[in-house]
């Protein structure tokens, strides 16, 4: 394999040097008309005034076997640096794309649109894929204010024969493998109707963002498949997840350090290991977790339901405001858990982070252990304002099982209104 294909392949695009003021979308940003743009956009009906870039006329090929990395970034590049609306055009045809950077800031006045409809694969081989931890995804978009990515598409990331290489099960520092996508420092933003399958590592990462949405996304991957999380969220704040179907191998949805007022609504998740925050207390000096609500959303054969799990280790953050709310639960081995033992319980430390007003209410549904709601918080920093309001789980599992249905709560102060099935901790 030609050393080139084997490089990465990354854009810097180094724009507006002396004044980066005159070069970013200017004027608040208006997630509801973003919506209605990105509809139009998926529809055919932008107006006159919006330049489309297809990917096609800078040399991309739809055979599904010529890499098309190096016309992507001509394509971006070219509607990046247009100073009127933009919209670069993946249409309908198979692609093959290596790992690729698209970088910001863009020139456009208004928010760059990317209408992708087609089908676009990641190279299989690892050896595409050797920039390490924090340097190693598919598709990244960075540095951008003002974004669009929306249509019917699909991001296949040819995973299947990249999981035996990952062995974070094995290792708490591992190396983490590809995610499909990776949003870096990108604003303003509107990611709507596409398909993800099969990452290596994480389908969507959202990481240093702000007003982020996430719509109507179709997230695929095995149950087996080993840390292909749905949407991983960190150091972002005022992202909402709505109208998404997750069926992966790890967490639907994680959000871990720095996440504040995430909103999840009406998603379906299955297989997975359901909705977490966490794992917290991982890295030194991490920021605090909160405002954080999931909310009319259904869990089927899941591991887990909704949980927060962090870390026994010596760094200390807070974790509040967080409520669980109107969730149906289907088959799931573990409905509702805080677990502040997560990755080394047979250590002697205890968890540096502080767990506090955290709510779960109206949730329903079938539960294949009988300890459905189980909460095992630090000795050093009790659990405090846990609040359970009407509960209402059934055990379906293992007839033969002899043990109660129950509730298991260690250092945990909980409050109790309402239907409590099964019976609150004693």
């Amino acid at each position: 394999m030609a050393f080139v294909t084997k490089a990465r392949i990354s854009l810097i695009l180094l724009l507006c040097l002396v004044n980066r003021n005159g070069c970013e979308r200017t004027g608040p940003f208006n997630p509801a008309e973003a919506l209605v743009k990105a509809k139009n956009a998926a529809a055919g009906k932008l107006g006159p005034d919006v330049k489309t870039f297809n990917v096609l006329d800078y040399g991309a090929k739809a055979n599904g076997k010529t890499d098309s990395s190096i016309n992507f970034i001509r394509t971006f590049k070219a509607a990046c640096n247009f100073r009127g609306n933009a919209m670069m055009v993946i249409p309908k045809g198979d692609f093959l794309i290596g790992p690729i950077i698209f970088q910001g800031p863009c020139f456009n006045p208004s928010s760059l649109i990317i209408q992708a409809n087609g089908i676009v694969k990641a190279q299989a081989d690892l050896s595409y894929f050797t920039g390490g931890a924090d340097d190693t995804d598919w598709i990244t978009f960075q540095s951008i204010n003002g974004l669009i990515l929306s249509g019917t598409g699909t991001f296949h990331g040819q995973g299947a024969k990249a999981w035996k290489y990952n062995d974070c099960a094995q290792k708490s520092h591992c190396v983490r493998l590809a995610a499909n996508f990776k949003f870096n420092k990108v604003n303003d933003a509107i990611i709507n109707g596409i398909n993800s399958i099969d990452p290596k590592g994480f389908h969507i990462m959202v990481t240093v963002c702000r007003n982020f949405r996430l719509l109507n996304l179709k997230l695929q991957a095995p149950g087996d498949s080993p840390n292909t999380d749905g949407i991983h969220i960190s150091k972002s704040n005022v992202v909402k997840i709505a109208h998404c179907v997750i069926g992966t191998g790890d967490d639907c949805v994680s959000m871990i350090h720095g996440s504040i007022d995430i909103s999840v609504n009406k998603v379906i998740c299955g297989p997975g290991h359901g909705f977490s925050v966490g794992s917290l207390g991982h890295y030194d000096d991490e920021a605090d977790v909160n405002k954080i609500v999931v909310t009319n959303s259904s869990l089927t054969d899941t591991t887990n339901g909704v949980r927060i799990k962090t870390y026994k280790t010596d760094s200390p953050s807070k974790a509040s405001s967080i409520f669980f709310t109107d969730l149906i639960m289907n088959r799931v081995k573990n409905p509702i858990i805080i677990d502040q033992e997560y990755g080394n319980r047979r250590s002697t430390q205890t968890s540096k982070v502080s767990i506090s007003d955290v709510r779960f209410v109206n949730i329903k549904g079938t539960s294949i252990s009988k300890v459905a709601v189980q909460f095992l918080c630090s000795k050093s920093n009790p659990c405090e304002g846990i609040q359970m309001n009407n509960i209402d789980l059934q055990y379906v599992g293992p007839p033969r099982d002899q043990q109660p249905f129950e509730s298991n709560c260690t250092n945990a102060k909980v409050s109790y209104v309402g239907l409590q099935n099964p019976p609150p901790c004693r």
